[in-house]
């Protein structure tokens, strides 16, 4: 969508830790990076900055938000604007135990019950406080990426069925299972156990300033795989926009965010660009950039509201790319 924009000529270039990531063959160029939790990671990348000269540094990926927002000065001081959230508000969105926590000192949203364990015996506790086996519950680590580490404890779900007829990376245990894996061992994880909330998933994608929401866009999760959104539709959900207004206010993230919400609680907030229903007249990240280099302000972001598009639908899909490595 950048390639496509008609009132300038944008070069994108990639970096990644992984040199067949799909991204460089959309790239116009390519640097392999080390992971981001490497001490190598921001030397590599202050070179490589002095290197390209961009005007923009855009993170996409998780792992590197607290790191790029931390050395954020660095950055800017070679010329290049990174459009991210001050490190403190990362840090609250990136462990969940810590947003629920703000948002109830600073709101009266509506959140999910949850507790945060530390021991099997916490956890077997905190599972039957919640109302299991009469209603399953779920849990997951406070800070982690995607769904990994997410299970739904669910005593009604037949280990048959399991078995023959969901795929193997099922989210479905029975609490028997999970003792079984902890008992005895010492090195019990720091976990978030939480009501099991049902329901249609949205997700909220505004942009902000500091807590001040300029624009948001609400959409459904219509179907998701290997825990990304493949198919969604724009709608009109004015109690989703206001909650996230209010969250922003409590957590104040800048520029691109994701939230994703149960029904009407959160459940989650990625302070990130994040999955986006595209309009060739909105395309949100570009709108940040701008916002970021000073080229537009907080009211001509406000004005785009009116053309997001409820009813637009996208779908994901599969593709593949053949190349052969060589000079």
């Amino acid at each position: 969508m950048l390639k496509g924009i008609q009132e300038r000529t944008i070069e994108v270039i990639g970096v990644d830790m992984d040199d067949e990531a799909i991204g460089r063959f959309l790239a116009d160029g390519f640097y392999q990076v080390p992971p981001a939790d490497s001490p190598d990671y921001v030397p590599r990348m202050l070179k490589l900055v002095e290197r390209v000269r961009p005007d923009v540094l855009f993170s996409q990926s998780s792992a590197e938000v607290p790191v790029l927002a931390a050395h954020r000065d660095e950055f800017e001081r070679r010329g290049a604007v990174v459009p991210i959230s001050d490190p403190e508000p990362i840090a609250i969105a990136n462990d969940k135990h810590r947003m629920y926590e703000v948002l109830h000192e600073k709101t009266a949203l509506p959140l999910p019950a949850y507790r945060l364990v530390m021991t099997l015996d916490a956890f077997c506790s905190a599972v039957s406080e919640l109302g299991y086996p009469e209603r399953p519950v779920c849990f997951k680590p406070p800070v982690a990426k995607g769904s990994r580490g997410f299970r739904i404890l669910n005593p009604s779900i037949s280990r048959k069925d399991l078995l023959l007829n969901e795929k193997p990376s099922s989210r479905y245990m029975s609490l028997e299972e999970f003792v079984h894996i902890f008992e005895g061992d010492s090195d019990f994880p720091r976990l978030l156990v939480m009501e099991y909330l049902g329901g249609q998933e949205y997700t909220t994608d505004p942009i902000a300033l500091r807590g001040d929401m300029l624009l948001c866009a609400v959409k459904t999760v219509g179907a998701a795989r290997w825990g990304v959104i493949v198919r969604g539709e724009l709608v009109d959900r004015p109690e989703l926009v206001e909650q996230t207004r209010e969250i922003l206010r409590a957590i104040p993230l800048s520029y691109n965010v994701n939230l994703q919400f149960m029904g009407n609680r959160l459940i989650e907030i990625n302070p990130r660009v994040s999955t986006f229903i595209y309009q060739e007249d909105l395309i949100v990240p570009y709108l940040a950039i701008r916002l970021a280099l000073g080229e537009i302000g907080a009211e001509n972001v406000r004005e785009m509201q009116k053309r997001v598009q409820i009813g637009r639908k996208m779908v994901r899909y599969m593709d593949q790319v053949f190349w052969r490595p060589g000079p």
